[in-house]
């Protein structure tokens, strides 16, 4: 019985890489993509803080836009930045005929021009990052994952997509290790931004922190995981948020999202 799992799992993965697996997965996530759940619903009345009706929202990393959705919901223009093709065209089949979604099937880094992706069949764990991959890997985390393929796409930069698309209330940040190289194609403050936080790249999220102190943002959060709630009734200063970073490093069982605001528009 134990010999034959191996074969099992083997002919599942290769049925899920035959033409018929992807196309039945691309249905399946266009469907997620579309439809609402009751984690939508708790993730709309979250964002709402930071999202009102008619505000522009850079989802970035935008996957195959679980975010994208609920931004919508709230009455947001949506400008979604994914550079894998195969989450692009989900993207496009999903939100292809809402006016109010902008497609870029781009990456975000700092600087114009053109870099690998290193892409995982878990599309959400797909990144430009070789250092948190081997972060990731060593903690143990996605140890069973792969990241067998290796794209260029093309990358443009904050400050290029606020130049067309306009200042944005709210950006949220979900590039797999990369944010940092996100954030340094910013020379501004907005209103708000989030950039997700796993504990063993703390190295990077201290540096995120620093990059938004240095462009203006005064003023700091963090959400456990998917619990849809910022940890702190009060927002703190970055010294504070450093220190539950610190406390945070190389916990593997834990993830989550780093808030910043800044003082003249912040949040509600």
């Amino acid at each position: 019985m134990n010999a034959a799992r191996p074969l099992a799992r083997a002919i599942r993965a290769a049925l899920r890489r035959s033409s018929a697996g992807r196309w039945l997965a691309r249905r399946r996530d266009v469907r997620q993509a579309r439809d609402w759940t009751p984690h939508d619903e708790a993730s709309a009345a979250f964002y709402a803080a930071f999202v009102r009706p008619g505000s522009l929202v850079f989802d970035i990393g935008a996957n195959v836009g679980n975010r994208t959705k609920v931004f919508v919901r709230l009455g947001a223009r949506v400008v979604a930045v994914e550079p894998q093709p195969s989450c692009a065209a989900i993207l496009a089949d999903a939100f292809g005929h809402e006016p109010r979604v902008t497609l870029v099937p781009e990456a975000l880094g700092a600087a114009p021009g053109t870099a690998e992706i290193r892409l995982s069949e878990a599309t959400t764990i797909s990144s430009m990052s070789p250092q948190w991959i081997d972060a990731v890997r060593a903690s143990g985390r996605f140890r069973d994952h792969r990241w067998d393929r290796v794209e260029r796409v093309p990358v443009t930069t904050l400050d290029a997509l606020v130049e067309q698309f306009g200042v944005p209330a709210f950006v949220k940040i979900d590039v797999e290790g990369f944010e940092l190289e996100v954030l340094r194609g910013l020379s501004r403050p907005l209103e708000a931004v989030s950039f997700e936080f796993t504990p063993e790249c703390a190295d990077t999220a201290l540096a995120c922190i620093g990059r938004l102190q240095a462009l203006g943002f005064t003023r700091f959060n963090y959400s456990t995981g998917e619990s849809m709630r910022l940890d702190s009734p009060e927002w703190t200063d970055a010294a504070a948020l450093r220190a539950r970073v610190e406390r945070l490093r190389d916990d593997a069982g834990t993830f989550g999202d780093i808030y910043a605001g800044a003082p003249a528009a912040g949040p509600a």
